[in-house]
């Protein structure tokens, strides 16, 4: 802001009212914000359509739902990704042309996607998971399914880290930045994060993409957020559970009902053995002050009195 003159309008908490008193009295055009600060805006009863505000988000993936919310009431949405350890912003979802004519929905897939990378770095991969500073990088194919790790460089990736040069010598083999993010490569060059490594469920052997199972249940009309962990199953070794939050409007329903259709729902858009068998509503997610969920507060309490098997 300070560099192109513009005003800087800065909040003391993230409050929905407040935003949209701002955006409105402050003339706001450019706003950054996590997914859950999406979710907030759209969420409010002062919400209503603009003509001149883009949002980029970043901190977590935004779901295409989230997207399709800003966007059908006019907020344009750009998703970043980086790490501490690539100086913030790695990537962007850059729209492209082509994505104009789609319908909003199609389009608000394509930008949940973590994208490419930013004109200031230099190259992105997504390759089969290595263990060992020997171990060779094998990109996986760029068909959007195959699942790898996500490594990075450019001239905004850190040097390594203060004091640690076996923690520094693991991180950078094979000369990239291992960022212990799981996701895919699609033909357009554009990476789709899937999970943290250690946010992966296994369940009977086959893994489980939380984000994936998140944006199954955010796409119900009833859910205003979700968290999904993996809890202890005496079958399956684990299971995924989803942790939601409602929207106002359906506060006051029936919980139980609510419950059952979501798992429904799910049912209905992703395979049977990624349905979370229980929903637990909250009235808010546990966050960290840039807005990113506390999974492991929610797995602490999920795997009392159990051998945990994620830290």
């Amino acid at each position: 802001a300070m560099a192109t003159s513009a005003t800087q309008v800065a909040l003391r908490a993230v409050r929905g009212p407040k935003m949209w008193e701002l955006i409105g009295t402050e003339g706001v055009t450019s706003m950054c914000g996590a997914p859950a600060v999406l979710t907030t805006l759209v969420d409010d009863d002062n919400k209503r359509r603009v003509t001149n505000l883009r949002v980029v988000t970043a901190g977590a993936p935004p779901s295409p739902t989230i997207i399709t919310r800003c966007e059908n009431i006019g907020v344009e949405v750009t998703h970043v990704y980086g790490l501490t350890e690539s100086y913030g912003p790695f990537t962007v979802c850059e729209d492209q042309p082509e994505w104009a004519d789609m319908t909003v929905r199609r389009r608000a897939v394509l930008k949940a996607r973590q994208g490419v990378a930013s004109v200031t770095n230099d190259d992105v991969r997504v390759i089969e998971p290595t263990e060992t500073v020997d171990d060779a990088l094998v990109d996986v194919p760029a068909d959007g399914q195959t699942m790898g790790e996500i490594i990075l460089t450019g001239n905004g990736v850190m040097a390594g880290y203060f004091k640690d040069e076996e923690a520094t010598a693991l991180a950078f083999r094979g000369g990239w930045f291992h960022t212990g993010d799981l996701g895919v490569m699609h033909e357009d060059g554009y990476i789709q994060l899937l999970d943290r490594a250690k946010d992966v469920v296994v369940s009977g052997g086959e893994n489980i993409s939380t984000i994936e199972v998140e944006q199954a249940v955010v796409s119900y009309p009833d859910v205003s957020d979700c968290a999904v962990i993996g809890v202890p199953d005496e079958k399956w070794g684990e299971r995924p559970r989803a942790y939601v939050v409602l929207r106002p409007e359906a506060r006051g329903a029936d919980r139980e009902a609510v419950q059952d259709a979501v798992i429904a729902h799910c049912r209905a858009h992703i395979a049977g053995y990624k349905v979370p068998k229980d929903i637990v509503i909250l009235d808010e997610l546990p966050r960290t002050s840039t807005g990113k969920v506390r999974k492991n507060e929610l797995r602490e309490a999920a795997w009392e009195g159990h051998e945990q098997r994620i830290n």
